[in-house]
């Protein structure tokens, strides 16, 4: 097996021994850049090479294998570091990001859609229906696994049945017995009688092939030594005629297992047909912008796809999702606003870098863009009275606007062997851009936080959570979102605004048009009639005129936390 990395450089040598096809890597003077992530497979130098995603390398110029991008290319998986728990990573990585890329491949993969993503493109020769030699690798090792067994205990149920008159003074003599229960099992029983069986036939071609996995992939299985196994120079000539051999004893099988260690076989053999030139091509199955993966990585966990439907007024976020103006967002859902229980579209955009890079200037613009995007787009469809009456962006009585909430995700790698950690954490500080600096509640007032999420979770989850478990992720996701918005507001250092409640008053609203200049911009009246201000810590304009028709919110996480109880009561 052989390990590449995107966007790193090689000696053109080191490719070329790799690959017999320079698709996957652009040539610069005596270097090769590898443009592509994905799995490629050469039939005649018989190599398994992973182009592995920039997120498994540092901004140090470091792979996050804690060896050098030379070492790992031809990393010794076999022989005593099988044994060693700091290279377990290398068989399960490469058994996930095989199977994210095929799971791509059935979601996206779809020629209507490439004109809506310009910049799509996911090369592979192995079609939807047909087994690659690491679907084959994988298929038989994983059922030798899970039935050795059961394939063990069909051996001795076969021998056992072929007794007929045991002279068991000479079987002593002459075998050795398996201890089961401390119990002796002889397996080799000297016998009068004996007569070929089907089922015996077929574990033999079976565990022969598993033996030539083992042998080729150095993979350090215990093949139990009871069977005859055809090796070597011996099981490459029984290639060429295994399918003939094994058809001859075809319909002999009615349990489950042995039916499927058939089909393994006849796959196998398939393969190997020396007849067929076109299982001897290479294989391989690329995609030469990987950020698109990512992102759909994070969109199958983040978001439920509802995108084509439709209400009766045609609202729909695929709408929302895809801009008039060409923009694609990443990622967008609707959840409880940030300060009450209004409904508000959270904007995401995943961001595909090498481990520990941040988002630069260009790409906070973008994300701001989006977002005033989404707020024009149900502003419009407000004023047509076609927005859902639980989503609120404006309040007619204040002209304040709800708080957009925008982040941004990063995927990144700690440990080797962590598929299991789902925290998101956050990292660095919020961005913020405004027109007016202490106008909190305006429509150019937004913010984003950023995020780190485990690559490797994100990539197992991709292909493994079923409906339930992506439902428990986000809506856990979506809480843990607006919650650390409220944490950033609730911290009056950080944002600079300190928040106060309206105190009832006959007329809100002529105290409203009599202080709208100054009010303008700083105060929201929620859905549920709880008047809100927030002033800037700078802002002198609100005088104590005005703040004495207020009290102070003290504590605002705590304060919407009971709000939101005693709405939702």
């Amino acid at each position: 097996m052989k390990l590449f990395i995107e966007g790193e450089k090689y000696s053109i040598d080191i490719l070329k021994e790799a690959f017999d096809d320079t698709k996957f890597y652009k040539e610069i003077g005596g270097e090769g850049l590898i443009t592509s992530v994905g799995y490629y497979r050469s039939t005649e130098k018989n190599n398994l090479v992973f182009l592995l995603p920039k997120v498994f390398m540092t901004d140090e110029g470091e792979t996050i294998f804690g060896l050098s991008k030379m070492k790992i290319i031809d990393l010794d998986i076999g022989g005593s570091l099988t044994h060693k728990n700091e290279y377990n990573w290398i068989r399960q990585l490469s058994v996930h990001f095989y199977n994210s890329l095929i799971e791509y491949r059935k979601r996206k993969y779809d020629p209507s859609i490439l004109h809506l993503i310009e910049t799509f493109e996911l090369n592979t020769n192995i079609s939807e229906y047909e087994f690659s030699y690491l679907d084959l690798y994988l298929s038989i090792i994983n059922f030798y696994k899970k039935n050795k067994d059961t394939i063990l205990y069909k051996h001795i149920d076969f021998i056992s049945n072929q007794v007929r008159k045991p002279k068991w003074e000479r079987t002593i003599k002459k075998s050795l017995p398996l201890v089961l229960n401390n119990k002796p099992i002889y397996i080799e029983i000297n016998n009068k009688k004996k007569t070929p069986d089907k089922e015996e036939q077929l574990i033999t071609y079976f565990l022969s092939i598993v033996n030539h996995f083992n042998t080729e992939h150095q993979l350090n299985l215990t093949i139990d030594k009871a069977y005859t196994l055809i090796k070597d120079k011996a099981f490459q000539t029984f290639c060429k005629s295994g399918l003939k051999k094994l058809r001859k004893i075809k319909y002999k099988y009615f349990s489950d297992i042995l039916r499927r260690m058939y089909r393994l076989c006849e796959v196998f053999f398939s393969y190997h047909n020396s007849s067929t030139v076109k299982k001897k091509r290479d294989e391989f199955l690329a995609v030469s912008n990987y950020n698109l993966v990512f992102e759909d990585m994070v969109d199958k966990l983040f978001t439920q796809k509802v995108y084509t439907s439709e209400t009766n007024d045609g609202f729909s976020i695929e709408k929302l999702k895809n801009n008039p103006d060409g923009k694609i967002l990443d990622h967008i859902y609707d959840y409880l606003s940030i300060i009450d229980t209004s409904d508000i579209f959270y904007i995401g955009d995943s961001k595909y870098y090498k481990s520990g890079h941040k988002a630069g200037t260009l790409s906070r613009y973008k994300q701001l863009t989006y977002a005033k995007n989404i707020i024009q787009f149900n502003i419009d469809l407000l004023n047509e009275n076609k927005l859902s009456p639980n989503i609120r962006y404006r309040d007619d009585l204040t002209d304040g606007y709800n708080i957009s909430p925008n982040f941004f995700i990063y995927g990144y790698i700690n440990e080797l062997n962590d598929y299991s950690n789902h925290d998101i954490a956050v990292i660095d500080k919020v961005v913020s851009s405004c027109h007016y600096g202490n106008r909190l509640f305006d429509r150019d007032t937004l913010f984003i936080h950023q995020y780190k999420i485990n690559f490797l979770f994100v990539l197992k989850a991709y292909t493994t959570f079923d409906f339930n478990s992506s439902q428990i992720f986000r809506k856990e996701v979506k809480e843990r979102f607006r919650n650390h918005f409220i944490d950033y507001f609730a911290d009056k250092d950080a944002c600079m605004f300190e928040f106060f409640e309206f105190d009832e008053i006959d007329d809100k609203e002529k105290f409203i048009v009599e202080n709208f200049r100054v009010l303008v911009g700083k105060c929201y009246n929620t859905l549920h009639g709880r008047f809100l201000l927030a002033k800037h810590l700078n802002d002198n304009t609100i005088n104590k005129t005005i703040l004495s028709h207020f009290s102070p919110i003290n504590n605002l996480k705590i304060y919407l936390i009971k709000q939101r109880d005693l709405i939702t009561a």
